[in-house]
């Protein structure tokens, strides 16, 4: 594992890895220092892939190149490249699954993997790293560490960074943690009530994760209102299969719902969100056991008690789906089942917004919805929307919180305008933590 020198002319390839899934992106890195009104950001998007359904063969393979991406390619007809949902048999693991992305990269699009600079990977448990780090020996069995901490994530992201090692040896590995964001979080807010000898020494605190989202969205947000980013009070919600929410204050982590793991705050599509920590030694009495699950077998020590709570809870435990549109309009139909599923989804939102009201001292620019629930679910962004204006937000409106897709742009807001600047805002955006990635990397000297 080395590091290399590279020109800002290069690309960078960001990758995020789920426990099932790979979505990558290919950006090319401009050349920043020569202001442009036609790139304000330092990167471009040339294509995208993804890869789903690789614990669950056959996996689904997607590739998209952009329009205007410059390839080597003599057809002029980007559908010959482009692939949706197509089923790879040869796909088994996330190494078999990157290194289908690259065969195809070259044969479709004819771009050099030589040309690619970076690599830039989602890590989503960095411990106490605070900044993005290139891959050696020494930074690898680091984050291989703390994959008990997140054990449906760092595996996967590991396995990706020991291919793309193998597949493009001279590209660098640069890891981005989701924890960086939070590392603002003022102590008495993540420290838990055990042996503090006990908790610094085993790394036992509130880390945070969905960074790479929130820093997205913070930074969006500040260009939304014309305003610095460390000016913003915020209240975030990152709602999707794995859900979070985020108290921005003055453009810094205050505090975060997830905690030590992903598993606390607010439940997910197949995680139990906070529960009372003895619940699990009633629901089983074989919680301290190893599971002997094979889909768990990339994740070294996981207990079934973290196996049931990760893997087994949520609103599929409730309904029989992780799809939350489906919970959505079932319960609109009357469903008892899936209304039950969905106004528990809501209330656990609303404590978060309310106890982040206070901490904020009621200081709040604007509540923001993201990730894939918060940015498709009009029904659930009209159900917290309601409760909001007694604490001071503007009314949520009908028609732009229902055509949200129809609007460009990262930010779109979804309240009725008035000209009191007091009332607090209600927005969308659209989040892009790979982008995020690819402009960290792209503003990072030391990495060029």
């Amino acid at each position: 594992m080395s590091e290399s020198n590279a020109s800002r002319n290069d690309l960078v390839l960001s990758v995020n890895a789920g426990s099932s899934s790979l979505k990558i992106s290919l950006y090319q890195a401009l050349k920043y220092e020569i202001p442009s009104s036609n790139h304000e950001e330092p990167v471009k998007l040339l294509l995208t892939s993804s890869i789903s359904n690789i614990s669950a063969p056959p996996a689904k393979f997607s590739f998209k190149l952009l329009s205007d991406a410059d390839t080597t390619t003599t057809s002029n007809n980007d559908n010959n490249k482009n692939v949706k949902d197509q089923l790879i048999d040869s796909i088994k693991d996330h190494a078999s699954a990157f290194a289908h992305f690259v065969h195809h990269l070259v044969n479709a699009t004819g771009i050099n993997q030589n040309r690619i600079a970076h690599i830039c990977h989602r890590v989503v448990h960095g411990g106490d790293y605070h900044e993005p780090i290139v891959i050696s020996d020494e930074t690898y069995h680091h984050i291989e560490n703390l994959s008990d901490l997140a054990p449906l994530h760092n595996g996967a992201a590991l396995a990706v960074i020991k291919s793309c090692i193998s597949d493009l040896p001279n590209a660098n590995s640069i890891a981005f943690f989701d924890t960086a964001f939070h590392r603002s979080i003022p102590s008495h807010i993540a420290s838990y009530a055990i042996d503090q000898t006990i908790a610094k020494k085993r790394g036992l605190k509130k880390y945070g994760f969905h960074g790479l989202s929130y820093a997205f969205i913070l930074r969006s947000v500040a260009k939304f209102f014309q305003r610095p980013a460390d000016s913003l009070n915020l209240i975030v919600l990152h709602l999707g299969s794995g859900a979070s929410a985020c108290a921005i204050r003055d453009g810094k982590s205050l505090d975060t719902s997830m905690g030590l793991t992903p598993l606390n705050g607010l439940p997910g599509a197949t995680r139990s969100g906070a529960i009372d920590p003895s619940l699990i030694f009633h629901y089983t009495n074989k919680a301290g056991r190893i599971t002997h699950d094979p889909n768990m077998a990339i994740n070294l020590h996981v207990t079934q008690a973290e196996q049931i709570l990760n893997s087994k809870s949520g609103w599929k435990s409730l309904t029989g789906t992780t799809d939350f549109a489906v919970i959505s309009q079932r319960a609109l139909e009357g469903s008892e089942m899936y209304r039950t599923a969905f106004d528990l989804f809501v209330d656990r939102i609303l404590n978060y917004i309310g106890s982040y009201h206070l901490k904020l001292d009621a200081q709040v620019d604007a509540l923001v919805f993201s990730g894939g629930i918060g940015e498709k679910s009009r029904e659930l962004r009209k159900a917290v929307g309601q409760k909001l204006k007694c604490i001071g937000y503007n009314n949520l409106d009908d028609e732009k919180n229902t055509r949200v897709d129809d609007v460009e742009g990262s930010v779109v807001e979804i309240d009725v305008r008035t000209n009191n600047e007091s009332e607090k805002r209600i927005l969308v955006c659209r989040t892009d933590e790979q982008f995020e990635m690819a402009r960290q990397c792209a503003l990072e000297d030391k990495f060029w």
